[in-house]
């Protein structure tokens, strides 16, 4: 019986396996040959299907149930899922005062002409009806009656996290009793701007368990997208 020639010369070619005395007449005939005696099988993969990291984040991206048709907003899987309870929120409290605002703005004083007015200019580009004290707290009117209108009137509360806000959550001003109220229920969305979490866990750990949204994920423009949907509700 004839020997395969394999183990000394190698089926490197097709000229190489007509040439062996044992397979020569397996050679088209569905023999197959990759220099050995057999081709090692690899995984295939769909790009669709892989995620892969950048600096230690995940680049994986969810839609929420609740985005619109078209939209190319995308979001972390770690948002949709701290978001989701706020827009279950949103969906009863429009079904009950269908004429609310969007958001309300909690922010720290002196963010009023800064941050948090760059913020509110996004929201507003986007047709989100905000409260905002730089604009509605009108002058000779009682803050804090004001301010308790403003939350009553309000689907969901937005607090904009900066390094003033968190210097001054301590001294239990107006931003803590905002907070309170909000807190109260899933009508939160703490959004981070230039300070991080873990800074804001030092002196609120029940404000930073409530994770939202993130200008260094996302551009303020981004952020007040993703608010957009998060309030729009369908007619």
């Amino acid at each position: 019986m004839a020997q395969c020639t394999a183990p000394v010369r190698g089926h490197n070619s097709a000229a190489a396996a007509a040439a062996c005395p044992a397979c020569r007449y397996r050679y088209g005939h569905g023999y197959g040959y990759s220099g050995g005696y057999s081709s090692p099988s690899y995984p295939s993969y769909s790009s669709s299907s892989l995620s892969w990291s950048s600096g230690g984040r995940s680049s994986s991206s969810s839609r929420p149930r609740w985005s619109r048709t078209g939209s190319t907003v995308l979001y972390t899987q770690a948002q949709v899922q701290s978001l989701t309870p706020v827009r279950e929120a949103v969906e009863r409290v429009a079904a009950q005062q269908p004429d609310l605002r969007d958001c309300f703005l909690c922010h720290a004083w002196p963010d009023r002409q800064g941050a948090a007015k760059d913020l509110d200019d996004a929201l507003k580009a986007v047709g989100v009806k905000t409260w905002f004290s730089e604009l509605d707290l009108g002058l000779g009117v009682p803050m804090m009656r004001t301010i308790d209108r403003g939350l009553a009137n309000s689907r969901i509360g937005l607090v904009l996290v900066t390094p003033n806000f968190i210097k001054g959550l301590p001294n239990q001003g107006v931003a803590e009793k905002e907070l309170s109220a909000l807190l109260a229920g899933n009508r939160l969305v703490p959004i981070v701007h230039e300070t991080t979490y873990d800074e804001l866990r030092n002196v609120s750990p029940l404000l930073a368990s409530r994770t939202g949204l993130d200008t260094k994920e996302d551009t303020m423009a981004k952020v007040a997208e993703k608010i957009a949907e998060l309030v729009k509700i369908s007619t």
